[in-house]
């Protein structure tokens, strides 16, 4: 991130212009909308200009910028579209210290101005440290249509009722109100003047509500990408206090976390560094006792080889309510990426998800039926245990050429598939040096029109 996103306080201070013609025009459209005192230096300047002076929106000054007229100033805009002029403005501003931005010159600009949806007082700024501005303009566009036109209504109400609402203590209880009016009672409104009984007779009630008990959410993140975290999962993230998540969590969920959740990194890593499980349970516990909201994070689906029972017995034998949301386990995103299917008629009627080891060692499976032709299996953590799985399917009958899929870090930017067999399967993981989680899929080989789509998707993206 080279550009800092912040809101600058400008109400009533002063901001200067130079320029009368388009670039000056389009920026000033944008900067009216504010509380400051702006002041405009341009010989020439625009009908709007000469306009907007005379209703005394701005202060028009029919000469050049000059060093006595950037003191003071919060903000200075060189909007001259003559470079030499551009310049001139901005060593002005750089001498004095104040920030500059030259319009359409991001090399020369301390700050940039982005695209912003204004639901005043509510403001969202879009943007794309100027490598994209016609996708600002979009998301721009999609979230006009989508923000109710009402949102500043409810921020206003909300704003003159901040001292009330201290009567609630600091943290949940009064982010639960918040909640309630912004995500409730508040949209119902007809009428900005029906906001402030309405907000009355709802901290009334939380007033007099009880402490929500603390509650654990065990919640599947999925492989890795953000775009396949269930709605239910977002939910979970938004409202909880304590985040307690495993290495297979990608940082790009758990920057969906609210910003005031404590994040508790307790991965494990198979003949690695490991959280012991027994902490686990005493830190989930511990923080539900008392009374925080707790989402217990795991990479994949929750209840697919994550020690789930012991975490549920926990809780359960500490008096805790908990549930379950299910996410997108590994197979699915690794199956996905190679275009194949987990299940074909003709083929295999079933398929087994399979771990490469357990807490003796190298897990043991019914190595003959694995071996017959046409079986598909998901092998999870499989990568130390390739040699012994290799070993005991080819010693049961298993074809050697049989087909093994890997694929190293699923759904995710850094995805990488690996196609082998049996007969090759440890040499290939050798060669690969796979070192991020993978999956192996027994019995599939990758399509080739999902190698080329993968190729043109990652194009287009670029």
């Amino acid at each position: 991130m080279k550009h800092f996103p912040i809101y600058m306080a400008v109400a009533d201070r002063r901001i200067a212009l130079s320029g009368g013609g388009d670039a000056a025009l389009a920026k000033l459209r944008l900067l009216l909308k504010t509380e400051a005192r702006i002041e405009v230096y341009a010989r020439d300047a625009a009908p709007e200009i000469h306009a907007w002076a005379a209703e005394g929106r701005l202060t028009h000054f029919a000469r050049a910028l000059t060093a006595g007229d950037v003191r003071n100033t919060v903000l200075v805009y060189a909007a001259d579209e003559d470079p030499a002029q551009d310049a001139r403005v901005a060593t002005l501003a750089n001498n004095a210290g104040v920030p500059v931005n030259v319009v359409d010159n991001l090399t020369d600009s301390a700050f940039i101005t982005p695209a912003i949806v204004d639901r005043d007082p509510v403001t969202i700024a879009i943007g794309t440290e100027g490598a994209a501005p016609v996708l600002a303009r979009a998301l721009k566009a999609d979230l006009e249509e989508r923000l109710s036109p009402r949102l500043g209504l409810l921020a206003r109400a909300g704003r003159r009722f901040r001292a009330a609402a201290e009567a609630l203590p600091f943290g949940r209880a009064r982010r639960d109100f918040w909640s309630d009016y912004y995500l409730g009672k508040g949209p119902q409104l007809a009428e900005e003047r029906d906001a402030e009984a309405a907000l009355t007779d709802l901290l009334r009630h939380h007033i007099k509500a009880e402490d929500k008990p603390g509650h654990v959410a065990f919640v599947g993140a999925g492989p890795g990408d953000p775009e396949l975290l269930t709605l239910k999962a977002r939910k979970a993230l938004d409202t909880a206090d304590v985040v307690i998540h495993d290495r297979l969590v990608s940082p790009e969920i758990l920057e969906l976390a609210r910003r005031e959740a404590t994040l508790l990194d307790v991965g494990k890593q198979g003949f690695g560094p490991s959280t012991a499980q027994d902490h686990i349970n005493d830190l989930i516990v511990e923080h539900a006792a008392q009374g925080a909201q707790v989402v217990r994070l795991k990479g994949g689906d929750a209840t697919v080889f994550g020690r789930l029972d012991e975490e549920i017995d926990a809780v359960t034998e500490a008096g805790i309510s908990w549930h379950i949301v299910p996410g997108i386990t590994a197979a699915s995103a690794s199956v996905a990426a190679i275009g194949q299917s987990l299940t074909k008629r003709g083929r295999n009627a079933s398929v087994r998800f399979l771990t490469g080891h357990d807490m003796q060692g190298f897990a043991d499976h019914d190595w003959r039926e694995l071996a017959t032709p046409g079986q598909v299996a998901a092998i999870y953590m499989g990568k130390k245990a390739a040699r012994f799985i290799q070993g005991r399917l080819i010693m049961h009958g298993a074809h050697p050429e049989t087909p093994v899929t890997l694929v190293e870090n699923a759904s995710r930017p850094n995805q990488r598939v690996v196609s082998s067999t049996l007969k090759t399967l440890p040499a290939d993981l050798a060669d690969a040096a796979l070192d991020g989680p993978a999956l192996a899929l027994l019995g599939l080989t990758p399509r080739v029109a999902s190698a080329s789509f993968l190729d043109t998707l990652t194009q287009e993206l670029a």
